[in-house]
């Protein structure tokens, strides 16, 4: 009877054991992801404060069309917006 008893409270560590293991992996994938995210929304957002101080920068040299220097601030966006790809992914 008490080897019956090892052997069932053998089998509920080993799976609680695993359990633990791949609530682990899952948190620290989790964690990994998130860090991705949050790199990518700064990327985006410092691309953005770039984008406006292009734009303000070209409307005061006063050397371009406003649709020159709009085009410009998309650029700078969009480049903003890959390098927010190229983090997570």
């Amino acid at each position: 009877m008490t080897d019956s008893r090892s052997g069932y409270w053998s089998r509920t560590v080993g799976a609680l054991a695993a359990t633990g293991l791949l609530a682990l992996s899952g948190a620290a994938l989790a964690t990994e992801q998130s860090q991705q995210r949050q790199q990518g929304r700064d990327a985006n957002q410092n691309a953005k404060q770039e984008a406006r101080s292009t734009k303000i920068d070209c409307r005061q040299e006063n050397n371009k069309s406003n649709a020159q220097c709009r085009q410009d601030k998309r650029e700078t966006k969009q480049d903003g917006r890959q390098e927010k790809r190229d983090i997570k992914y």
